[in-house]
C-alpha cells in the first residue's frame, strides 16, 4: 500500500508518466420482450426476463495527472489482449516517455511474460523495458485509480442492458473521449501519513 501511495505523490514527470490500468468483464444482455417506453404518468417498463448474449472485456488505462484515459473492448481477457492493449499505451500514448510508471492489480495476465505470448522476443523485451510496474496489494484494489474510473463508468454508461460488444465499445469510448476533451484529472490526496492513522489496524503490532 505504501509503495502505491509513494508513487501517487511523486512529482509529475513527462519522462516517467503515471498510468493506472484495470479491466472488467461486462455481461451482454438482450431483451426478450420490447420495453414499454415512458409515457405521461408512467415510467419505462422492462420485463424481468432477459437473454444472455455473452460477455465483453473492457480494458481501461488512466493517466490521472494528464487527464487522459484509454479504453478497449474485446471478447475475452487473454494474455495477448492485455499485451496488445499495453503496447498501445506505450507506443501510441507515451512514445517519448523514458519509462511508464504503471499501477495495476496483480492478475495472472498482468505480467511482462504476456508480451512474449503476443510478440516476437525482441519486441516483447522492448515492451517489458517500457514499464515500471507497481502492483496493488491483495484486497487493496481500491488504491487503483483506474478502478475508481471504472466505478464511475459503470454508473454513467453501463447501468442498463446492452446486448452487443460493439454497443459497449461505443458507450465507453464516447465517455472516455468526453472526459479526455474536458481534461478531467484525478487529484489524489490520501498519503502514507494518513494511512498510518486511518488504517492503523492494517499494520502489525510491535512488542
Amino acid at each position: 500500500m505504501e509503495d502505491i501511495l509513494d508513487v501517487y505523490h511523486r512529482q509529475p514527470n513527462l519522462d516517467f508518466p503515471l498510468v493506472c490500468m484495470d479491466e472488467s468483464c461486462v455481461q451482454l444482455v438482450g431483451e426478450v420482450r420490447e420495453p414499454i417506453p415512458m409515457s405521461p404518468g408512467h415510467t419505462r417498463k422492462i420485463d424481468d426476463e432477459y437473454e444472455r448474449k455473452g460477455t465483453a472485456e473492457i480494458f481501461l488505462a488512466v493517466a490521472p495527472l494528464a487527464g487522459k484515459r484509454r479504453v478497449d473492448v474485446t471478447e475475452h481477457r487473454a494474455c495477448v489482449d492485455w499485451a496488445h492493449f499495453m503496447k498501445g499505451v506505450s507506443d501510441e500514448w507515451f512514445p517519448e516517455a523514458k519509462k511508464i510508471v504503471l499501477v495495476m492489480d496483480n492478475l495472472n495476465t498482468h505480467d511482462v511474460s504476456s508480451f512474449y505470448k503476443a510478440f516476437e522476443p525482441a519486441e516483447a523485451h522492448r515492451l517489458a523495458q517500457r514499464f515500471e510496474i507497481h502492483y496493488t496489494p491483495k484486497h487493496g484494489s481500491w488504491l487503483n485509480i483506474a478502478e475508481i474510473e471504472f466505478s464511475a463508468m459503470k454508473r454513467q454508461c453501463l447501468d442498463r442492458r446492452i446486448d452487443a460488444l460493439t454497443k459497449v465499445r461505443d458507450e465507453v469510448e464516447a465517455r472516455a473521449n468526453d472526459r479526455n476533451n474536458r481534461n478531467r484529472k484525478v487529484d489524489w490526496h490520501f498519503d502514507n501519513d494518513s494511512a498510518r492513522v486511518k488504517l492503523k489496524h492494517l499494520y502489525p503490532e510491535l512488542d
